[in-house]
This record gives C-alpha cells, sequence and structure tokens, in this order.
C-alpha cells in the first residue's frame, strides 16, 4: 500500500503542478494580454500539456484505486482520505473535459481575424473554471498526503 500511496502522491503533485503553474504564471497578466500573443499562448500551452495531461489525470485517478483496496478492512481512515482525494480529482478530471478543453477547442480554431466579440468572455471563464479546478486538485493532493502521514 505505501508504494501505491507514494506513486499516487507524486502523479498527484504532477497534476497539481501542471495546473497550478499556468495559473500563477498567467493569471494576474492574461487580461493583459493583444488578441494575438493571447492566442499564441493558448495554442503553445495547449500543444504541450494536452498530451501529457491525457496520460497523468487518468494515471493519477487510477493510481488511488490500489490504496483504496489495499486501506479497505484495515485502514479505514486512510479508504476514506484517499475516497475524498479521488472525488475531488474527479471534479478537477471533469471540469477539465466538461468546460476547460471545450473552450481550449475553440480558441484554437481562432485567428486575429476570426476572433468572436465574445473571445474576452470565454477567456475569463476558463479562467473561473481553472481556478476551481487548481482547488480541487491541491485539495485531493493535501488529502493524499494527510492519508499517508498520520
Amino acid at each position: 500500500m505505501k508504494t501505491w500511496q507514494l506513486i499516487s502522491i507524486v502523479l498527484s503533485a504532477l497534476t497539481v503542478g501542471m495546473f497550478h503553474g499556468p495559473w500563477i504564471a498567467l493569471s494576474r497578466s492574461m487580461k493583459t494580454f493583444s488578441p494575438e500573443f493571447f492566442l499564441e499562448i493558448v495554442d503553445r500551452m495547449n500543444r504541450n500539456m494536452a498530451p501529457v495531461m491525457t496520460v497523468l489525470m487518468p494515471g493519477t485517478m487510477l493510481s488511488i484505486i490500489p490504496v483504496m483496496l489495499f486501506s479497505y478492512r484495515q485502514q479505514p481512515m486512510v479508504f476514506y482520505l484517499s475516497a475524498v482525494a479521488l472525488l475531488l480529482f474527479l471534479i478537477a478530471l471533469l471540469v477539465t473535459v466538461v468546460i476547460e478543453v471545450p473552450i481550449v477547442q475553440q480558441i484554437v480554431t481562432w485567428t486575429p481575424s476570426t476572433l468572436p466579440a465574445n473571445w474576452q468572455q470565454l477567456r475569463d471563464r476558463w479562467m473561473r473554471f481553472h481556478v476551481v479546478r487548481v482547488i480541487a486538485g491541491m485539495a485531493s493532493l493535501i488529502f493524499l498526503l494527510v492519508a499517508a502521514i498520520f
């Protein structure tokens, strides 16, 4: 079980880092970017992060399941903390798949000349939901750490 806890914590930390890094790097200045710069950033981030996240997020969630299975009867607190962590990661995954990815898929088709009138509202919606994803991911990591430490 300890091996699976370590794996799930490392994968969770990597995933949360992928959520948190762009948020810290861009959130305070995103609204100041010109449309051309914004489009370039979204395109580059999507190309760099999407292939990694399509493997990392499911891998993180799957790595929590053995911890839950091994702890179910002998360590109920670990089981429940891990279950909450998995639920929080599921929330992050749903926000990603249902809200954020569709917005990004729209954005990467735009050019400066085809930018829709509501592009700033879509950008801001993506940013609001990204905060939800960051919080859910960070909370999930904390629950995994608490389960492993205590």
